[in-house]
């Protein structure tokens, strides 16, 4: 079996502070990042998809955490083909894109994909400088089906991100479906790229089947929660979801089988509402039977 490392997909989120789960006594953010690296091993960022960081911001990422732990990172939205709002690249491109509410990846000048790719990956250096930097998650939208032009953008996607590690999450249920799961797995085994599997609401035209699977030596799980209301645009109303013992007990043995075909399995929680990610995740060390860093 793998070493299995869990974690959440939030350590800032609003009503995360607001839960109580953070004790009075931690209130600057790098008290905050400094007290959930000492209850988990591993966090997600995704605050670089709405926005790429700053290297100054990750450089604090790097400083505030100690040796062994570590950070997926989920790419920039225009690099996985989501809308972007002009406003959120860097503020000497903004100019040189159409000026629209959304901007797509073919919207934009090949220049200046060129650059942000540059400068999203520049900024991440600090993390993978220090081997805190596992892997940068492309999480493709609905639109992004099965096809020979989209498997060619994973490629150049991996390319690009090298040597930093990329893992890859479906949205169209094209990649997933009984006839194309296994040629997709194929697809990913042989270019060692790690599939993220998932487990979240079915029924729904983003919704991928929970096949557990390691493409990889690294496997990767995220958990959405299965709530009723995933159609809502509200995020909380789409991840505000509590998994019951029930529930995360017959999770546990499929995360261990998960395990004994990889070298390293990430779990994380992106149930991010309150302190739900981080009692679901305290929770499923306990299953594991892990420690949770605490004392």
């Amino acid at each position: 079996m793998s070493d299995i490392l869990v974690g959440t997909a939030s350590w800032t989120d609003k009503t995360l502070l607001a839960s109580g789960w953070y004790p009075p006594s931690v209130k600057t953010a790098e008290e905050r990042l400094g007290f959930y690296a000492s209850r988990f091993p591993l966090v997600e960022v995704d605050a670089t998809y709405y926005a790429p960081p700053a290297e100054r911001t990750v450089g604090y990422w790097r400083d505030r955490t100690p040796e062994g732990f570590t950070f997926n990172v989920k790419a920039f939205s225009l690099l996985t083909q989501h809308p972007t709002r002009p406003g959120s690249l860097y503020k000497d491109l903004r100019d040189k894109v159409p000026d629209k509410k959304n901007v797509y990846l073919r919207d934009v000048p090949p220049e200046v994909v060129e650059e942000v790719w540059q400068r999203f990956l520049d900024a991440l250096w600090p993390l993978q400088e220090a081997g805190k930097l596992t892997a940068l998650l492309f999480q493709f939208p609905q639109w992004f089906p099965i096809g020979r032009q989209n498997k060619d953008y994973i490629l150049e996607v991996k390319r690009r991100c090298e040597p930093m590690r990329i893992c890859v999450e479906f949205r169209n249920t094209t990649w997933m479906s009984e006839e194309n799961q296994a040629p997709t797995l194929d697809f990913l085994t042989r270019y060692a790229v790690p599939y993220v599997s998932v487990d979240m609401p079915q029924g729904h035209t983003s919704s991928i089947p929970p096949v557990f699977a390691a493409t990889s030596d690294l496997a990767v799980l995220r958990l959405h929660g299965r709530t009723d209301t995933w159609a809502s645009k509200n995020i909380y109303e789409r991840f505000g979801y509590l998994y019951s013992g029930k529930e995360l007990k017959e999770l546990a043995p499929k995360v261990r089988t998960l395990s004994e075909n990889a070298e390293t399995t990430h779990v994380l929680f992106n149930n991010c509402y309150q302190d739900y990610a981080q009692r679901n995740a305290t929770d499923l060390l306990s299953l594991l039977d892990l420690d949770d860093g605490t004392t």
